[in-house]
């Protein structure tokens, strides 16, 4: 089973965005020295505490930095977009890094109403999604002789795309085009069984993917005692709290007590928001990974996690690393 990286390029406090995205490289670089099979970059906008929103630009960079793991978007949220700008901005990456980069799809804004209109991006017209969705592959595919407009760079490069979601609608979209899913479980997992079912029960075979492939997201806080990964997670669950509150900043330091911080209500309404989560020692993290996926049976997982120290998110990327390589090769055995 392959195992991933989605990165938020996560801005702590007391640090800049500047910092934010060397720290994404050298991620990216020890991610790529781990085994990871993909490092992904999502597009949010107005966030302080996230870099990743000019996300095309930060795929190029992180993929001039590495050599040999894709890099890609998880995703870039198409509603903001005119189709032929994303494919020509992907075509050229394309076409500087080859067949290294993968282009996630989604339907949310990444933003609020204030920020789609600074986007000059409106809904009068619509959910067009399913049909930008349509162009945009048109964009990648080989040229039609016929066709008014072209990609260039993007025409045939075939740049493979993936639609996210954390709803029935997305997995249904994936099926009906054949392309390989994305479900957003490490924060919204309430639909996360029926759609995966449904993605696989629905899925046509497609000249992109001949049988359905879906993709777990996971959270992994992994540390040397289940009390450091515990420790290291209370980052992720404040700014999750503030984030439901309206008030979005940048990564909060670690505590040690976490419902003083939040409250106990509202840390369990977050917990339970972020359920699909590993957290805790080497051995914890194993037992816990094992569970989702025998539970949810992937055929790829992609783990996340927002946490403060720069080099103590490295740690648990890399213990997480060698938890799945255990697995898989015990699987293989």
């Amino acid at each position: 089973m392959r195992y991933s990286v989605l990165d938020l390029s996560p801005v702590p406090e007391g640090s800049d965005a500047r910092q934010a995205i060397a720290n994404t490289v050298d991620l990216a670089q020890r991610a790529e020295a781990a085994g990871y099979h993909r490092y992904w970059l999502a597009e949010h906008h107005n966030m302080p505490g996230i870099a990743s929103a000019a996300t095309s630009v930060l795929i190029g960079h992180v993929a001039d930095h590495t050599s040999s793991i894709r890099v890609g978007a998880g995703g870039i949220m198409l509603p903001n977009h005119a189709p032929l700008a994303i494919a020509e901005q992907f075509g050229t990456l394309a076409t500087i890094h080859g067949d290294r980069i993968d282009l996630g799809l989604g339907r949310a804004p990444g933003g609020d109403q204030a920020v789609y209109h600074a986007l000059r991006r409106g809904m009068a017209g619509g959910d067009r999604f399913p049909d930008d969705v349509a162009e945009l592959l048109g964009y990648f595919d080989d040229a039609q002789p016929n066709a008014p407009v072209k990609a260039h760079p993007g025409q045939g490069t075939h740049v493979p795309l993936w639609i996210l979601g954390s709803s029935l609608y997305g997995a249904q979209l994936a099926a009906h085009f054949g392309l390989p899913y994305a479900f957003a479980s490490h924060f919204a997992p309430d639909a996360l069984e029926d759609a995966a079912a449904i993605y696989r029960r629905d899925f046509k075979p497609s000249t992109y993917r001949k049988r359905p492939h879906f993709m777990l997201a996971v959270n992994v806080f992994a540390a040397d005692t289940d009390a450091e990964g515990a420790y290291l997670r209370t980052s992720m669950q404040q700014a999750f709290v503030r984030l439901r509150t309206g008030r979005p900043g940048k990564l909060p330091r670690p505590v040690e007590d976490i419902d003083a911080e939040v409250g106990a209500q509202m840390r369990q309404a977050v917990d339970q928001a972020l359920r699909i989560t590993a957290v805790g020692s080497p051995d914890s993290v194993k037992s816990q990974l094992a569970g989702l996926i025998a539970r949810y049976q992937p055929d790829e997982v992609i783990l996340t996690g927002q946490i403060h120290d720069h080099a103590a998110r490295v740690k648990s990327f890399e213990i997480a690393a060698d938890v799945m390589k255990g697995m898989v090769r015990k699987s293989a055995a």
